[in-house]
């Protein structure tokens, strides 16, 4: 398959998915996103945003998708709640790519993408942290993994939520509870979070 070409203008979500995994699997922090002009294009199409996010995740764009999923962070949003999982252990957030594992462990979606439950899912997390950390493990096999959880996931949003253009998002965006904004508040001000601000 063809590597993406930015230049072209893909009009629909499967197109642009079709297209975008044809991309290097993300699995480790990368060091920029992709291509820019592939996160208008996501962007342009206003999907639901758990497809918006998995395509940002996809194309590397980070912080777009970091965006999209701090407005799901909390229950009834399991899949914008795994989808936050797997952007922190994209970017080498380990230990809080397991607490949002774990946040989601007994969801529809987190089932169905790992049989194994929450045991099979950190285990691949502490896989993914030995080979960037220590280089140890079988890359290859790990960028399979990687994408196959996310391809589950979107296969799993696509179904919930289809691919038709949602120019409303509110819907989707759940009000985080107390207990998660003072988290929020202690990661970005207080010092307890992966980056430092």
């Amino acid at each position: 398959m063809a590597a993406p070409n930015p230049e072209a203008a893909y009009p629909t979500f499967s197109a642009l998915y079709a297209h975008i995994l044809a991309l290097p699997p993300p699995l480790a922090p990368p060091a920029k996103t992709t291509s820019t002009k592939l996160t208008a294009q996501i962007s342009n199409l206003s999907l639901h945003p758990t497809l918006e996010v998995a395509l940002h995740i996809l194309n590397n764009d980070l912080p777009s998708a970091h965006f999209l999923v701090r407005h799901m962070q909390a229950p009834p949003a399991y899949e914008g709640m795994f989808l936050h999982g797997i952007l922190h252990r994209i970017e080498g957030d380990y230990d809080n790519a397991r607490a949002w594992y774990r946040n989601v462990a007994e969801s529809e979606v987190f089932k169905e993408v790992w049989e194994g439950g929450e045991e099979e899912a950190t285990r691949f997390i502490g896989k993914v942290e030995g080979l960037v950390k220590k280089r140890e493990g079988n890359e290859e096999g790990l960028e399979r993994e990687s994408l196959r959880e996310i391809k589950a996931v979107v296969e799993y949003c696509r179904k919930k939520f289809g691919e038709k253009e949602m120019l409303d998002a509110t819907q989707a965006w759940v009000k985080p509870g107390e207990d998660h904004r003072k988290m929020g508040e202690e990661m970005v001000s207080g010092g307890k979070g992966f980056r430092k601000f």
